[in-house]
């Protein structure tokens, strides 16, 4: 038998089992031949897995038991369904053992699923059926399994949604994130008293031009006919240069 562990459902288990009052633990009473004996928890674990096992004993602890359980009121403390799984726990060591051996995963969480499937046999097995606590521990068995197998063979993932927003962040931390449909216009002109009589120059990063003509850029910066007026030959003198960015941009 494996120690339990402190953060899990079998330990829990334990506890809530033992905060009996001091003087008034709970007795199950079993019927033995003729007569009828009063049997503590822990008198009735050592009848269930003791090296000297009586059968009949063991099917009339595992009937009453589940009767008992079954009899209690919704919304009661539920001590006979503690006492159930609790009598349940040691046929599962084996197993979990095992598990936790071949396979990674995580011993609370079979220790829930354990406990989930004990109960679930417990609303729906038949106090009179025959093997009863051991149709209880192979449902819990066949859970845990289960449950290792599905975990097995889980793939995690990256969550794309927030790998894509941390590649998308350019903007240095402490800045403001810049817009993507504003633009400044900087004029560069040299220091002449005639003023702007050249070719305007747009210009735009690879990436955001994606293709577009000048002429295009130059429209919707509402320039189309400065543009046009502004227009040189290739020997002409060039006496300034525009610049088209984001706004807010580094210049």
């Amino acid at each position: 038998m494996i120690r339990t562990d402190p953060a899990g459902a079998f330990s829990l288990i334990e506890g809530a089992l033992r905060k009996e009052p001091v003087g008034a633990p709970r007795l199950l009473v079993v019927s033995v031949g003729h007569s009828s004996a009063r049997l503590s928890p822990e008198e009735c674990r050592n009848a269930l897995y003791g090296p000297r096992r009586d059968e009949g004993l063991r099917a009339t602890i595992w009937r009453q038991a589940v009767a008992e359980a079954r009899q209690e009121p919704a919304g009661g403390a539920g001590a006979g369904r503690l006492l159930v799984v609790w009598l349940a726990i040691p046929g599962l060591y084996r197993n979990l053992r095992r598990i936790l051996r071949q396979l990674r995963v995580e011993r609370a969480d079979l220790e829930a699923e354990a406990v989930l499937a004990v109960l679930g046999a417990l609303d729906t097995a038949h106090p009179d059926s025959p093997d009863l606590g051991g149709h209880m521990i192979k449902e819990a068995v066949n859970r845990m399994w289960s449950y290792a197998d599905r975990v097995r063979r889980e793939v995690p993932v990256v969550d794309v949604a927030r790998f894509a927003e941390a590649r998308c962040v350019t903007a240095l931390r402490g800045e403001p994130q810049q817009p993507t449909d504003e633009w400044e216009l900087h004029l560069t002109p040299p220091p002449r008293r005639d003023g702007l009589a050249a070719t305007l120059r747009f210009t735009d990063s690879r990436t955001r031009r994606e293709g577009e003509r000048i002429g295009a850029l130059a429209h919707c910066a509402g320039l189309p006919d400065l543009v046009f007026r502004a227009r040189r030959h290739e020997d002409s003198e060039l006496i300034g240069t525009l610049a088209l960015s984001p706004l807010g941009a580094r210049r």
